[in-house]
């Protein structure tokens, strides 16, 4: 398995050079050359497993076993899972009118990168630990991307962890998590400005590719491959638990709603389509709405300024994964995104192509929950009881994922 960025301008790489790196050389994010396609057969197959037998499965599939073998791969996944609250690590809560909660909150941060951190940092202590490396991770953060990655990797002999934690935009519970570990590899810096300006010289700094080779920068945001190839396991988790049956062909399709920010989550339900899970998604976004406008209108351009709302991992208004999923339905094809991106980069605003754009929408929807979420609403993030939540936004067979962001 090989990995192309999605500008077309940087070598490909395998999983281990995927996962050592930020942005790629050129710019762009890194994606599988080519994805396997799944049966029927092995749909029925997987159906029956559990949630960490389906990250099981799907890293075998995206991870040859040259680089690690089948069996420590399979060790590295029980050992980053050993220490979730629930049994199931992920567990479906059925509602009423065919609407399912999937709980991805069972982790040390009660946020759901828990699930996809804990195991990038098993993959990365594998290869560090035989390659005697040292790395320094470096993430920018909206709340719940910092303190998940802090508790993935802290005490790490091989790495130390730098988190840009944007001041006045997280929760307090948030800062705490990240400003009260007392570990040497532990580095927390507030900053000033929103998550998307911090994101900004973090991406400049992994442009300088012989600055991050001489102090082996790395990434953890979902820029990073391998966060959103354990997020496809949601998908299909999610799946095979609401799916009517897988008897009937075609197979039903279910209603999977995201709330995002970074769309890293979305471009992993994206992924997971085009291997042949029959799965609608949806983007479920805050007033920060760049998501909506540009599934309903082709519109990918900035608004004036970040809404600051409950949902702070919400509170984003460049979805970079985004460009994962301009590539995935154009065909792969590099140049044009390149072409795209560079644009929005330059001027901060965009139009989706007819084709792209008409691709994208039998895909993708992407209702606004709550278009002005106020400070005093009772709801917590995306919580199906929120009086400020979107009624029309659940159908029969829905599996909502309650966490936000990429």
């Amino acid at each position: 398995m090989w990995y192309v960025s999605t500008r077309g301008m940087a070598p490909r790489v395998d999983f281990e050079g995927a996962l050592f790196s930020g942005y790629a050389p050129d710019g762009g994010l890194f994606m599988p050359e080519e994805l396997p396609q799944l049966g029927i057969e092995t749909l029925h197959q997987w159906s029956a497993l559990s949630y960490p037998s389906l990250v099981k499965e799907l890293c075998t599939l995206f991870i040859g076993p040259e680089l690690i073998p089948k069996e420590v791969l399979n060790d590295l996944i029980d050992r980053a899972f050993s220490r979730f609250r629930h049994r199931e690590v992920v567990h479906l809560s059925r509602l009423r009118n065919g609407l399912n909660v999937l709980e991805l909150w069972h982790g040390a941060t009660y946020a759901f990168k828990d699930l996809s951190l804990c195991c990038t940092a098993q993959f990365l202590q594998y290869f560090l630990e035989k390659k005697e490396k040292h790395i320094t991770v470096v993430v920018g953060t909206s709340g719940d991307t910092g303190s998940a990655a802090i508790e993935s990797v802290q005490g790490a002999k091989n790495i130390d962890i730098i988190v840009l934690l944007p001041k006045g935009h997280c929760t307090k519970i948030q800062e705490l998590q990240m400003t009260t570990v007392l570990r040497e590899n532990v580095h927390v810096f507030g900053v000033e400005g929103n998550s998307d300006e911090l994101d900004e010289p973090i991406k400049a700094v992994f442009a300088d590719v012989a600055f991050v080779k001489k102090h082996n920068l790395m990434s953890l945001n979902s820029i990073n491959w391998a966060r959103v190839l354990v997020q496809m396991a949601h998908h299909f988790f999610a799946y095979f638990r609401c799916a009517p049956s897988l008897d009937t062909y075609p197979l039903p399709p279910v209603e999977v709603v995201v709330p995002t920010g970074a769309a890293g989550n979305l471009a992993a339900g994206c992924i997971a389509q085009k291997m042949g899970l029959p799965i609608r998604l949806v983007a479920a976004v805050n007033h920060n709405d760049i998501i909506h406008r540009t599934v309903q209108q082709g519109d990918f351009s900035l608004s004036a300024s970040v809404e600051l709302t409950l949902a702070s991992a919400m509170d984003i208004q460049v979805p970079y994964n985004m460009e994962r999923i301009f590539w995935l339905l154009s065909g792969s094809d590099s140049q044009g995104t390149r072409t795209l991106m560079e644009q929005f980069e330059r001027t901060q605003s965009m139009s989706l192509p007819k084709e792209l754009h008409s691709k994208l929408s039998p895909v993708l929807s992407g209702p606004r929950l709550c278009s002005q979420v106020p400070r005093s609403c009772p709801g917590s993030r995306a919580d199906p009881r929120d009086p400020c939540r979107d009624p029309s936004s659940g159908a029969q067979g829905d599996a909502l994922h309650p966490n936000a962001e990429g």
